[in-house]
């Protein structure tokens, strides 16, 4: 059976994701208008039939410097896509037209991120890793659970030529979208069983956040520019560098104007004064805390873990199967600062989850060693 792969419409695209359990937010047809600097492009996979059976979100980005007649000039990205069968034996027969027709569109090289996991760890292995000294990274670790099939799907894609990643495996954390990640899985529990699977500092905190009188509300575009006065707080305090303003304001206009639920704010108030604020994103029964930003102000009274609880709360109410944390480190050592949003995040009694990372095809290979020095000295 072939496959042909070619531009469809952004209903096509969203009523493929939408027939769907979950997507990630990053290949829904407005993620697109997230990225300006990005030219967006949504993909279908036709089969013989004239059956739409994937679909990807492409962002085409252009080389820096000036333009050479006659080269490619594209980067191709499909964030946490593209949505296909990747269990499929044959999995050249769903890439190879995917190549080709990026070939056709100027790009010098494909970068994608296979939804696929590899494995898992529970809550309570990964609190065994981080007290034991001789443990210095999570995939050293004797996982709880694994994938079988997603060796097979990484040994299919070296096969046709495509390498891994190098900002992949950067302790967990890629240039792109995270190889590791957090989550509580919600499906087939009630509230209490996901509130009796949280630590007992968790618990301990939101009931002190509930004594203080921390209102959780949810805000809308005004509120933007409070919640970012915070995130650059916790940027300065956590040492990385913000998002400007006009990025949240360019993803709440275009999350919501698709689905109204696909992006919320939260804001947690105390005596008048916003103290903590997240973001959270919904696609289909997958919930992802996007977001977070807190002042070191009062910290005492929890208003992170009040704003986490509602959020996890209303989470549920909408019927998620999974409450996604995103990244985490995969170090375990001591001195690193990512060590304690780890801690963190354990603390849900969720588990850690390996995906198989970010991948690299290079249709120019001259080309694609050009731009992969590049980003190697900013």
């Amino acid at each position: 059976m072939s496959v042909r792969v070619k531009p469809i419409t952004r209903d096509e695209h969203l009523a493929f994701v939408t027939a769907r359990p979950s997507a990630s937010h990053t290949q829904v047809p407005s993620w697109g208008e997230v990225k300006p600097d990005w030219q967006a492009e949504s993909l279908g996979w036709f089969d013989d039939a004239g059956q739409l059976v994937g679909a990807g979100l492409v962002l085409l980005r252009p080389l820096p410097g000036p333009r050479l007649p006659g080269l490619p000039r594209h980067l191709a990205y499909l964030p946490e896509g593209p949505l296909l069968d990747w269990h499929e034996p044959d999995l050249d027969r769903l890439l190879e037209p995917m190549l080709a027709h990026l070939r056709r569109r100027g790009a010098f090289a494909v970068r994608m991120g296979p939804p696929v996991v590899v494995r898992r760890w529970s809550a309570d292995a990964v609190k065994a890793a981080i007290a034991d000294p001789a443990a210095r990274r999570l995939r050293d670790v004797r996982a709880t659970s694994y994938e079988p099939r997603a060796g097979q799907v990484a040994d299919g894609l070296r096969r046709m030529g495509w390498r891994r990643s190098e900002a992949s495996g950067e302790g967990g954390f890629a240039a792109g979208q995270p190889r590791y990640v957090f989550q509580v899985p919600f499906a087939g529990r009630s509230l209490e069983d996901i509130h009796n699977g949280l630590n007992q500092q968790w618990r301990r905190n939101i009931k002190k956040a509930e004594k203080a009188g921390v209102k959780v509300v949810r805000g809308d575009l005004e509120d933007l520019p409070a919640f970012h006065e915070l995130y650059c707080e916790t940027a300065e305090r956590d040492r990385f560098i913000p998002r400007p303003l006009p990025y949240f304001q360019r993803m709440w206009s275009a999350l919501t104007a698709e689905h109204p639920d696909r992006m919320r704010l939260y804001l947690a108030h105390h005596d008048g004064e916003v103290l903590a604020a997240a973001t959270m994103l919904t696609v289909g029964d997958h919930v992802w805390y996007s977001y977070g930003a807190s002042t070191s102000r009062r910290r005492e009274v929890q208003p992170s873990s009040a704003v986490q609880w509602r959020m996890m709360t209303d989470a549920h109410g909408l019927g998620a199967a999974v409450y996604d944390l995103r990244g985490i480190t995969d170090t375990l050592e001591e001195s690193s600062h990512l060590l304690g949003l780890l801690r963190f995040k354990v603390g849900t009694g969720g588990e850690a989850v390996e995906y198989l990372g970010e991948w690299d095809y290079p249709l120019n290979r001259l080309l694609y060693k050009a731009f992969d020095l590049y980003l190697s000295r900013r």
